[in-house]
């Protein structure tokens, strides 16, 4: 019987020492290095070269609207051309930050699209939105340009007659 109250001592500072240990390697593996050394893990992020884009990809840059657009809710769309980048854009709204390139569409739209980061900028003439493709939501809609502005309240005087609609005679 003498021998377990000796075992169980030893037992007990191993038990008292483990956690200690544990969390000193837990510490030395998360602290951050420091500022002189170089991380030798970590490679340095290199900016990707975008493609050059088509004479008509550079037509529809053209037409794009940017600076800051105001949305529904009350949320903002900034867009802004990248000067490093002849046609690309610089789209950002709340946290949301985005690299577009634009799209031609067959209807007449204008997208801009980040490729790598699923989301679509879609310009109509009354009206644009921005889309995520990864999360399946609007980000921003009912955002509206000075020239999309006069627009809308074009259509609100004089809507635009629907196919559907029963000719005049």
């Amino acid at each position: 019987m003498t021998r377990f109250p000796h075992a169980c001592t030893a037992f007990a500072i191993v038990l008292a020492c483990t956690p200690l240990a544990w969390a000193q390697s837990a510490n030395t593996a998360l602290a951050k290095p420091s500022a002189d050394k170089p991380s030798a893990g970590k490679p340095k992020a290199v900016p990707m070269a975008q493609p050059t884009l088509s004479a008509e990809d550079l037509a529809l840059a053209e037409r794009v609207h940017t600076g800051r657009l105001p949305c529904e809710l009350g949320a903002t769309v900034n867009v802004e051309p990248d000067a490093k980048a002849p046609g690309y854009f610089r789209v950002a709204t709340g946290k949301h930050q985005f690299h577009m390139s634009p799209v031609a569409t067959t209807t007449g739209a204008i997208r801009l699209e980040d490729k790598h980061a699923g989301a679509v900028w879609l310009q109509l003439a009354n009206k644009s939105m921005l889309m995520s493709q990864k999360l399946g939501t609007r980000l921003a809609d009912e955002c509206i340009g000075p020239a999309q502005a006069a627009v809308a309240q074009a259509l609100k005087t004089n809507p635009a007659v629907s196919p559907l609609d029963k000719p005049a005679q």
